[in-house]
């Protein structure tokens, strides 16, 4: 087995915990009109092409041109994009403040330039990185591999050579088939079991 030098985080869902209902249940007074909106108005496809490189202000003047009844609501979605972070994730953070000793640690995430500074600022964990790959840098989001690619070139890494750790199942898939090994984190994943359990602490 190829020896294991290089830990790659994604971040949403692993380290940090982000969720658009920690701003709108604020906003709602009821839960299944909450759910509609982001179900149906912002939507997961809509944020992801912000993930892929296009700004914020455009993405929200069309959005509220498309739905004015919404246009104030779908303001509040980038205009107070910081209270969707919950916080970090600990018990994961601790896992790779332990990794930092023996490897070299990097980060992959779907995440617009626009705010991921915001999340710089926040946590103090992204210090630990060697380096990060950020999809609204790039205009090329995940699962599409020339992002892992240009992790890989920027960085000088093997694919198999290099854990990768997130919580979507499709970015997973398509690491694997780079290479790389691989963890899928889900609410039922002791991540610290996993890395132990692979040998790496």
């Amino acid at each position: 087995m190829t020896e294991i030098k290089n830990i790659v985080f994604d971040f949403g869902g692993v380290l940090v915990d982000w969720n658009p209902t920690y701003l709108y249940s604020k906003l709602f007074d009821n839960e299944t009109e909450m759910n509609h909106f982001l179900e149906n108005i912002c939507t997961p496809e809509w944020n992801i092409r912000q993930d892929a490189g296009r700004p914020l202000v455009k993405a929200t003047e069309l959005l509220q041109a498309k739905h004015p009844e919404y246009k104030e609501l779908i303001g509040h979605y980038y205009g107070r994009w910081d209270e969707m972070l919950g916080g970090d994730i600990k018990e994961n953070v601790r896992v790779l403040e332990m990794l930092r000793p023996k490897y070299a640690l990097f980060g992959l995430t779907n995440w617009s330039a626009e705010t991921i500074t915001i999340a710089y600022n926040r946590y103090d964990f992204f210090k630990h990185f060697d380096g990060i790959v950020v999809s609204g840098d790039e205009n090329i989001v995940k699962p599409d591999p020339k992002l892992y690619q240009v992790l890989l070139n920027r960085y000088n890494l093997k694919a198999n050579e290099s854990l990768f750790i997130d919580d979507n199942l499709k970015n997973i898939e398509i690491a694997r088939e780079m290479g790389f090994h691989t963890i899928h984190f889900t609410e039922n994943v002791d991540l610290e079991k996993e890395v132990r359990d692979r040998g790496l602490l």
